[in-house]
């Protein structure tokens, strides 16, 4: 069965960085575009980033270009987000999830941006 986790959350001050992975499993990895979503405490979610299948078209939200970068190592099945800048407005819970249709979703890891 599909399978996504992700990691690399955890506190950070305003100004610093974090990578944040995704593990997946269970489907062929290499064939579906794979997307970053988020969602801040007590707000909708929101779509991050979103990598083609190969990695070599990337597409990112406005509030993010420039800070984001989204990657993925096809040989690992791992889906990454570099996060550079952190703002407090960052904080939210980041989602992995599978194809252009997201039809699969990690249970998310938490980024907390505080000094």
């Amino acid at each position: 069965q599909v399978q996504l986790v992700e990691s690399g959350g955890g506190l950070v001050q305003p100004g610093g960085s974090l990578r944040l992975s995704c593990a997946a499993s269970g489907f062929t990895f290499s064939s579906d575009a794979m997307s970053w979503v988020r969602q801040a405490p007590g707000k909708g979610l929101e779509w991050v980033s979103e990598a083609n299948s190969g990695g070599d078209s990337t597409y990112y939200a406005d509030s993010v270009k420039g800070r984001f970068t989204i990657s993925r190592d096809n040989a690992k099945n791992t889906l990454y987000l570099q996060i550079n800048s952190l703002k407090p407005e960052d904080t939210a819970v980041y989602y992995c999830a599978k194809g252009r249709g997201m039809d699969y979703w990690g249970k998310g890891t938490l980024v907390t941006v505080s000094s």
